[in-house]
């Protein structure tokens, strides 16, 4: 591949980004996800400290969650009818309540301590989300990034049991999204980019 060739397909990749709601309930091969995980991981962190921690749900775990994603809607729904047409209203509910069918949940968090500052933290794991949005577009899936389960986070935390951990019982433990994963079942429109106003040169 010439280079002109992998900077023309690196930017299509990026516009090919947008957020999957429906799935085929197929399962995603071990392979496949290590190979996005180590994607994500290959972000930059903040001191290098790669403080991202990755909780993968499938099987029934990932069944069990979906009582915690359909409660998680009551804290959001209002905004959204506020937002959205009735139409696309009714279908996110329905992602909601069912995930979209994606056979895998990753539920993403921040380990924060006093060595780095609290957004450089946050923003380090955020940053590894986009690299696993990116590498299920280069695997042939899609995926959804959410940060719904913020609306109960402390639910989420002892759904995964986090007491366990010593970095949670410090406090140091974050939950700051969630992304469900699989093969796309439908291909939305992309949403318009909003440009005015979103970068200025000085």
């Amino acid at each position: 591949m010439t280079e002109a060739e992998f900077k023309t397909q690196f930017y299509e990749t990026l516009t090919q980004r947008r957020s999957i709601r429906k799935f085929k309930p197929d399962p995603i091969a071990r392979e496949t996800l290590d190979r996005i995980l180590m994607a994500g991981m290959q972000a930059p962190s903040g001191k290098n400290r790669q403080n991202w921690r990755f909780f993968v749900l499938e099987g029934k775990r990932r069944d069990e969650y979906l009582k915690l994603s359909q409660k998680s809607w009551l804290g959001i729904k209002d905004i959204l009818e506020k937002r959205l047409k009735p139409s696309l209203y009714q279908f996110t509910e329905r992602f909601f309540f069912t995930l979209g069918d994606a056979p895998v949940v990753i539920l993403c968090y921040s380990h924060n301590d006093a060595e780095e500052k609290y957004l450089t933290s946050i923003g380090s794991v955020y940053m590894a989300v986009e690299n696993i949005n990116l590498a299920a577009i280069v695997e042939g899936l899609g995926c959804c990034t959410m940060g719904a389960p913020l609306e109960i986070k402390n639910e989420v935390d002892t759904f995964l049991n986090m007491s366990q951990y010593p970095e949670y019982q410090r406090g140091e433990l974050e939950l700051l999204c969630a992304v469900v994963l699989g093969v796309p079942d439908h291909s939305p429109p992309k949403a318009p980019r909003q440009l005015e106003g979103r970068v200025t040169y000085i």
